[in-house]
């Protein structure tokens, strides 16, 4: 991704995603017995309100601190209130994909019931084919996907039932030759 286009993102993500939303409807608030978000996940360094889940994927940690404005910018594309991550990966230069929580639940279940986002963001600063795919751990939900032609990113999709869940991430160079074949486990789970 060019410095001028990352630039723009990160400086757009830092204006607006990391920012709790003004008011929030009942539905979009956790669960009352489940536990506060502030106990589910920590602050990142330096990421101006960008958190990591208490059992975010290993690795997660190393790679938003690596790149805090690429990991503000994953976040600011998934929308308001997706701030927490729950897992990442770098593909050498090629992309880095990011999954990302806001904090609700969508039923019952505190550990496999949360909204997911996920983003591959294309690192290389050409254009090419790739993809990213949600897939959550039921069974009977079908996937949710984004492949194409981008520039700047794949994504976003979303899982209401996200969490335990895996993301894959492709791509493509010109000539058709796979630089990126990979799936990311959602959250660190059993």
């Amino acid at each position: 991704m060019s410095l001028a286009v990352r630039a723009s993102l990160v400086a757009v993500a830092l204006v607006g995603a990391v920012a709790a939303p003004a008011s929030a409807s009942p539905q979009d608030l956790p669960r009352a017995d489940a536990m506060p978000l502030v106990a589910q996940s920590t602050a990142v360094d330096g990421a101006g309100g960008l958190r990591i889940a208490a059992n975010a994927a290993k690795g997660t940690e190393e790679i938003l601190k690596a790149d805090v404005g690429a990991a503000a910018a994953a976040a600011n594309v998934c929308g308001s209130g997706y701030t927490v991550s729950v897992s990442a990966m770098r593909y050498g230069t090629y992309g880095t994909t990011y999954t990302w929580w806001n904090g609700t639940y969508s039923g019952s279940n505190t550990l496999y019931d949360r909204p997911i986002c996920a983003v591959f963001f294309n690192d290389t600063g050409i254009t090419r084919y790739m993809g990213v795919r949600l897939k959550d751990n039921y069974t009977a939900t079908a996937d949710t996907e984004d492949f194409g032609a981008y520039s700047q990113y794949a994504g976003p999709v979303y899982q209401n039932k996200g969490y335990c869940g895996r993301a894959y991430s492709y791509m493509e160079d010109a000539s058709g030759k796979v630089l990126v074949d990979n799936y990311l486990a959602v959250g660190s789970c059993n």
